[in-house]
C-alpha cells in the first residue's frame, strides 16, 4: 500500500466508525465526536480520491465533507 491507499483507508476507517458508533446508540448525529469523524474521514477520503483522480468519489467525498461542515457550524452556532 502506498500513501494514497494508507489516506483513503484511514479516512474511510472514520466515517465506518462514525456509522457503527450511531447505529450502536454509542453517539448520535449531533455529537460532536460524530461530525468530526464524518468530516476528517470524508476530507481525507476525498483527498485520495483527488490524488488517484478518482472523480465519482471526489464528488461522493466532497458533498459528505461539505454537509459535515455545515452540521459543525450548526454544533457551534448552538453552543
Amino acid at each position: 500500500m502506498d500513501i494514497i491507499d494508507w489516506i483513503g483507508f484511514v479516512g474511510v476507517f472514520q466515517i465506518l466508525l462514525a456509522y457503527i458508533l450511531n447505529v450502536r446508540n454509542i453517539v448520535t448525529k449531533k455529537d460532536l465526536s460524530f461530525i468530526l469523524l464524518n468530516l476528517i474521514g470524508a476530507s481525507l477520503a476525498c483527498l485520495a480520491s483527488v490524488l488517484m483522480n478518482y472523480w465519482p468519489f471526489i464528488l461522493l467525498e466532497g458533498i459528505w465533507a461539505f454537509v459535515s461542515l455545515l452540521s459543525l457550524f450548526s454544533y457551534f452556532k448552538k453552543v
